[in-house]
């Protein structure tokens, strides 16, 4: 009787139904909303849906297994298709639509092939392979982007019904319990734990997508799973505290998760423990535990539409601006908050429910397979139709004569009243991001040390006179003007150049690396070195305008460049657009003003400047001031001629700086003949 009243006690405690699950599950999609929509920077919530993910999927797999001694394949995946995939179609299809209407057209062909992905589920891996920074807040982002969870999910889906059963059959094999599988699961757990912590300083795309580094999350879950039984035999009133300490967990550690935190590192194991000390908690049914707030009608409510506000918050967040054409405030977040949540609730009784309690699909598992095979395969080859669709772009017939781009300052005038964007123009738009700097060189990110090399010397290459053309990627991008004005001028030219690295003595902070970018420190101190060997006659300066300037910073390398004998040339930096050009003229064909911008704005960190300014002028550097050549009536046209300006967010295209050849030759030609 009283094995038989201790049963009875521990089944009641193990609960088929969880309310505090379905509270935490939606928590979580709160927090997802609100940190992505910029409501409240709380991070975190994607790492608790991981938990409960694992959690709910091996504690169903574990009672199969215990019930039968098997998993049934098909009706576990008849379950999930039923579950995920329509939503899942619906949304992707519907995304890819939304985009043909509002999105750019050189976008749109990425963006199908994002929704691809995303419908075979390895979108991942491709953000992976893309180097996607998931903090990126400059437009780049994919109305997709958020599927790489989703992904990481389906492969476990499809993968942890086959693995368990082998484990728990080898462990009944080898110790007669179940034990082999506990070590099974903590081995996975320190191994991709490791692996993301290790990889977020080195490879942070990789640590944040892949699933190898994330699969402990959801690993984390099952083995609490396996360990319920003997979870819920914990004291009451140890399981309540056990709950709280787990939602307050959840709350601060996600709080104290910001943009500059490296993730996902250490950081996200403080969601993914609160959520497991919430989930134990709840395994003894405590009376007076977190469920007290967890279950309650409203965190019901949104827990039954989370899936549904997680697909669609995302791709209309992104696509809002787009859709709107406005300032994107705060209100019209809030906005997209409410909109996504009303289609949400509308998808889960008109798509959810139906295909989750089919009656047909329910009692033919193999049916339920069949129809989510066809749904995935219906929604790629729906992907791979709308990637061939011809995009709405004017075309213009081939020309051997080059566009004309500046002329005079006059050309820059008439530029700021030009409406339309001709079909010229709009032909090379989806090439745009090819018509950069192709001579001479530039570093990336990693390289801590500049070392000369054929592809460094362009102009005119047997010249005794030499120039040095030094900075970052706002030097480069003039490069092939240079080796034009070389071959010219009769003067041979070495491009000294490093992606985001100011040749001026200034400690810069990485967005890429997420930390003090010292290989910009080190490959400067070999950069000076070798300008001392060069000894050039004229040496020019040009970096981005960057907030981190100092004056001593300046005034240090200013000391340096003097030191080199070389008559010293200061280049302004040239305007920034502040929004991906291409893509906005792309989208405004018919009036491409709101892809101009003001002169006051497009040339940012202007007390920086002038003090940059300053202080080469101070130490006798000519000065080469380019915004003649860009702004004219306090405006700054994103096409000039028939140029495209620039050919991103923030540099010039080749075609346009090389129509600069009549702004700058005379200037250059007459500090050349004073060398």
């Amino acid at each position: 009787m009283t094995r038989h009243r201790s049963s009875a006690a521990q089944a009641e405690r193990l609960r088929k139904y969880r309310p505090d699950i379905q509270g935490l599950r939606a928590v979580a999609i709160m927090m997802v909303v609100s940190m992505h929509c910029g409501i409240l920077d709380i991070h975190g919530g994607v790492d608790v849906s991981f938990v409960l993910s694992g959690f709910l999927i091996g504690s169903q797999l574990l009672a199969e297994i215990d019930k039968t001694g098997k998993v049934s394949l098909t009706k576990f995946w008849a379950r999930r298709f039923r579950r995920l995939a329509p939503p899942m179609a619906l949304t992707i299809v519907g995304t890819a639509a939304i985009a043909w209407l509002y999105a750019s057209p050189l976008k749109f062909r990425d963006f199908v092939a994002d929704g691809l992905s995303a419908s075979l589920s390895f979108l991942n891996w491709r953000l992976v392979e893309n180097g996607t920074d998931y903090f990126a807040n400059d437009g780049t982002q994919s109305p997709y982007q958020h599927f790489w969870s989703l992904g990481i999910e389906e492969q476990f889906y499809l993968v942890a019904p086959i693995v368990l059963v082998a484990l728990v059959w080898l462990s009944r094999k080898i110790v007669r319990n179940r034990a082999l599988v506990g070590v099974a699961l903590l081995a996975v757990i320190a191994g991709s734990f490791y692996m993301g912590w290790s990889q977020t300083p080195v490879n942070q795309p990789l640590a944040y997508f892949s699933t190898h580094t994330r699969i402990w999350e959801i690993t984390s879950g099952v083995l609490l799973a396996l360990l319920a039984p003997f979870v819920s035999r914990m004291n009451t009133t140890v399981a309540a505290l056990v709950s709280w300490l787990g939602l307050g967990t959840i709350l601060v550690t996600s709080l104290l998760i910001t943009a500059e935190t490296p993730l996902p590192g250490y950081a996200v194991a403080g969601p993914v423990l609160g959520a497991l000390l919430v989930i134990a908690g709840g395994c003894a049914n405590p009376g007076f535990g977190a469920e007290r707030v967890l279950f309650n009608p409203v965190f019901n409510f949104i827990g039954n539409v989370s899936y549904g506000w997680y697909l669609w918050h995302w791709p209309i967040l992104v696509m809002w601006p787009h859709i709107v054409d406005r300032e994107f405030t705060f209100q019209e977040r809030m906005r997209v908050v409410v909109l996504s949540f009303l289609i949400a609730t509308a998808m889960h009784y008109l798509v959810e429910r139906r295909f989750k309690n089919n009656v047909q699909l329910v009692a033919r598992p193999w049916k339920g397979v069949l129809a989510g095979g066809f749904t995935t395969a219906g929604t790629a080859g729906a992907m791979v139709l709308a990637a061939i669709v011809p995009l709405n772009l004017a075309t213009a017939p081939a020309s051997a004569r080059p566009a004309p781009g500046f002329t005079s300052t006059a050309s820059v005038e008439k530029a700021v009243h030009q409406r339309k964007l001709s079909a010229r123009v709009q032909s090379t738009l989806l090439k745009a991001t090819e018509n950069h700097a192709s001579k001479g060189c530039i570093d990336n990110t990693e390289i801590t040390k500049f070392v000369m090399r054929d592809g460094c010397v362009i102009g005119d290459r047997g010249s005794k006179k030499t120039v040095v053309l030094l900075g970052d990627s706002h030097a480069w991008q003039w490069n092939d003007l240079y080796d034009e004005l070389g071959r010219e001028l009769h003067v041979k030219v070495v491009t000294m150049a490093k992606g985001g690295c100011s040749p001026q003595i200034y400690h810069i902070a990485s967005p890429t690396l997420g930390r003090e970018y010292r290989e910009c420190d080190s490959w400067r101190d070999s950069a000076f070195a070798e300008l001392k060997k060069l000894k050039p006659d004229v040496l020019i300066i040009a970096d981005r305008a960057r907030q981190e300037a100092t004056r001593d910073g300046a005034e240090a390398a200013f000391k340096v460049f003097e030191k080199t004998g070389a008559r010293l040339v200061y280049m302004t930096d040239t305007p920034q657009p502040g929004q991906n050009v291409p893509d906005c003229l792309a989208t405004h064909t018919d009036d491409i003003t709101p892809c101009n911008r003001k002169q006051w704005q497009a040339l940012e960190y202007t007390e920086f400047r002038a003090m940059e300014r300053k202080v080469a002028e101070e130490h006798g550097a000519e000065i080469i001031d380019t915004t003649p050549a860009f702004c004219s009536l306090d405006v700054c046209p994103s096409v000039i001629g028939d140029q495209l300006v620039y050919y991103d967010n923030s540099h010039i295209t080749s075609g346009y700086s090389k129509s600069l050849k009549p702004f700058l030759k005379p200037t250059l030609e007459g500090i050349l003949s004073d060398a």
